[in-house]
């Protein structure tokens, strides 16, 4: 998941892009409001946390351009601009949601959850795959039935696997959909996470889910595509 946040304070932009990437989500930042709708027009965001009061072009502006696009991207606001009129006025002209600053991070992150999912027309919080599941809104991954501890990261990479199970995912997918683009894409960080994965999903179990496509990347399958572990 892919999420961008345009604010112009860099301490608050800095907090909250790393608040979502402890999360497991990609995020990118724009610091003014003309930057952000040229993100938002040049790339897939899933999500956009979006100030109001910005510089070069307001969060208004922003908001219009967003949804004068062809994309169904999630709007959040995020803002110091708490009266009910702004509230009433950002969601009338397509803001999903509207979260008042200062505010809590855990109520940031379950709000962003929540809009996530409702991009994905998901209904449902749970996602499985042959005899893995994961409780999205618990937090809780099973095997056969047996808890599985995984780390936020490792729930995200996961995540990504299982909403796109038996495709190839390339290290360049992953590290753009569960990281975002501020690593090195040469970097082994995937191949590490996979082991981690692996060593707590696959190795205990007489059918291995996560399968090496050598020179190309990673699938989630039942079938024996490994190759090259």
């Amino acid at each position: 998941m892919r999420i961008l946040v345009i604010e112009d304070d860099k301490d608050v932009a800095t907090y909250v892009a790393k608040a979502l990437r402890e999360q497991g989500y990609g995020a990118d930042i724009a610091r003014d409001g003309k930057k952000g709708i040229e993100k938002a027009a040049g790339q897939n965001y899933d999500l956009i946390v979006l100030d109001m009061m910005l510089p070069r072009a307001d969060g208004w502006e922003v908001l219009e351009a967003v949804r004068k696009s062809e994309k169904d991207t999630r709007v959040l606001v995020l803002t110091a601009l708490d009266s009910t009129g702004d509230k009433v006025r950002a969601l009338d002209k397509g803001a999903d949601d509207y979260l008042v600053k200062p505010f809590a991070t855990a109520e940031l992150a379950a709000r962003v959850r929540a809009l996530l999912r409702r991009s994905k027309g998901e209904t449902a919080s749970e996602l499985t795959y042959a005899d893995m599941k994961m409780d999205l809104l618990q937090h809780r991954v099973t095997r056969e039935e047996d808890r599985v501890e995984l780390s936020p990261r490792e729930f995200s990479l996961l995540e990504y696997f299982l909403r796109n199970p038996e495709q190839v995912l390339t290290r360049d997918m992953i590290i753009q959909n569960v990281w975002g683009y501020e690593f090195d894409t040469m970097t082994n960080v995937v191949d590490v996470y996979i082991n981690y994965l692996r060593n707590k999903i696959d190795m205990d179990y007489s059918v291995r889910l996560i399968h090496t496509v050598r020179g190309v990347g990673y699938i989630l399958s039942k079938e024996g595509k490994e190759s090259g572990r």
